[in-house]
């Protein structure tokens, strides 16, 4: 697979691996974490268990094969993530796909906790709710919207957020009993160490 911008190593479509059992833990686990040992998440919080998340963990690190997952969009931006599995230097590669110009944008890398330009949670609805059936790439709007989730720097998502990512959730795998906890876990790590300033431009911008 060739991404137009990204030339850092084997890239494979892994847009197949969301439906696997285990996908969604190993993705947004470590985005749940506050500190607490009583809140210590968990693969369950997704539908997922341990088994099946650390089975998946070796095809989504694996050196030779780095999975993509495109979220394209039918007007305005789309994105790209990629899992960066540079022996070493492993990470999320997250980039913007401008319509009219050739190349991806590299926007952010997550690595323990996002390093570069985020998205306000208006951004990112707007992308997850646009998808683009005559581009390869994720459609559902549920999956495009987690899929999407690291990249929200804004401290101050509206109060719908919480049951807008709960009902994502829900239709990935993860139980009632649990979902709306969480999305609230989610939504508290996501939010706290949310850097956007309402002055700073957006990586949309222009487009």
């Amino acid at each position: 697979m060739l991404i137009k911008g990204y030339d850092d190593g084997p890239l494979v479509a892994g847009e197949s691996l969301l439906a696997h059992p285990g996908f969604w833990s190993n993705y947004l686990m470590a985005m749940c974490g506050d500190g607490s040992s009583a809140a210590r998440p968990v693969p369950e919080w997704f539908g997922d268990d341990g088994a099946d998340s650390d089975a998946l963990s070796e095809v989504l690190f694996d050196p030779e094969r780095w999975p993509v997952f495109r979220v394209p969009a039918a007007e305005g931006p789309g994105s790209v993530v990629i899992y960066r599995n540079l022996v070493g230097d492993y990470g999320t590669d997250y980039l913007l796909t401008h319509p009219g110009r050739i190349h991806a944008q590299q926007i952010a890398s997550w690595e323990g906790d996002l390093s570069g330009a985020g998205l306000t949670w208006t951004e990112l609805v707007r992308i997850a709710d646009n998808p683009s059936p005559a581009a390869e790439g994720v459609e559902d709007m549920a999956a495009r919207l987690l899929l999407l989730l690291p990249l929200l720097t804004d401290s101050d998502v509206p109060e719908s957020a919480l049951a807008r990512l709960s009902a994502a959730l829900t239709s990935a795998g993860a139980p009632g009993d649990t979902v709306f906890s969480t999305a609230e876990h989610l939504v508290t790590h996501l939010t706290r160490r949310s850097r956007h300033d309402p002055t700073w431009g957006s990586p949309l911008s222009g487009c």
